[in-house]
């Protein structure tokens, strides 16, 4: 089974912009459950990771409606989607967390991140095309209005890279970020991938060398069968 969270800057998403996605997916045998969580309009983090936990605990509350394995459950999420698979898989059933289906697991078997945001406060240090400091940029919006500088609590509080620690269990992940991304710095995988690697996790990273950001490469049948071929290993 995977869950499905679709970049959105971290505002409202369309769900059926990625029904090419879920259709290939489906192909390969694996059900697929497209998210849509509250975004940051209305809801500022955590309720993104939330409402993905949730969505993890429903489907393996109702694994049996949907003719799926609820031992083997992965999350997979571009760009801001990215950011949410890795907040949602790596901190599983710890906080921040929800009661949502509290009688289920979060925890998941693996993770596909595709340029995902991992590190808010470092995102300003490397070209882009757009100020991730500011209140208004969408890591700002989403913590909740505020300069991601002037805030470095509450950023590294929504950071995928302040929940990876040696003795904490950590779902097998695999990222993939385009070398010619004009918004989410390629530093920002490169720098998860090499904290991962130091703790000992299992993780894989492929640069897709002519690839921007969620175009040109990601779409691809070759980029989706590096996906696959990972997965069929770790699920």
């Amino acid at each position: 089974m995977i869950v499905f969270v679709r970049g959105s800057a971290f505002h409202e998403q369309n769900v059926t912009d990625c029904s090419n996605y879920f259709v290939r997916i489906a192909e390969q045998g694996y059900v697929v459950a497209a998210l849509k969580y509250r975004h940051s309009d209305i809801a500022p983090f955590p309720a993104q990771m939330q409402d993905c936990k949730t969505a993890v605990r429903f489907m393996r509350k109702n694994a049996e409606r949907f003719h799926c394995n609820k031992d083997r459950i992965a999350l997979w999420g571009d760009s801001s989607g990215g950011h949410t698979v890795l907040m949602a898989g790596f901190t599983g059933n710890r906080a921040p967390d929800t009661d949502a289906y509290a009688e289920e697991s979060a925890e998941v078997n693996a993770i596909v991140d595709w340029h995902g945001p991992t590190d808010f406060a470092k995102m300003n240090f490397y070209p882009s095309s757009q100020n991730h400091s500011d209140p208004q940029c969408p890591e700002g919006v989403v913590i909740g209005g505020g300069d991601v500088l002037e805030h470095p609590d509450l950023s590294a509080q929504a950071s995928p890279m302040t929940y990876l620690s040696a003795d904490m269990p950590t779902p097998s992940t695999l990222i993939m970020h385009g070398g010619r991304d004009q918004l989410v710095p390629f530093n920002q995988s490169c720098r998860l991938y090499a904290t991962l690697k130091a703790l000992g996790k299992d993780v894989t990273f492929y640069k897709l060398d002519n690839a921007c950001h969620a175009c040109y490469g990601f779409r691809s049948a070759r980029a989706l069968r590096l996906v696959f071929d990972w997965l069929s290993d770790r699920l």
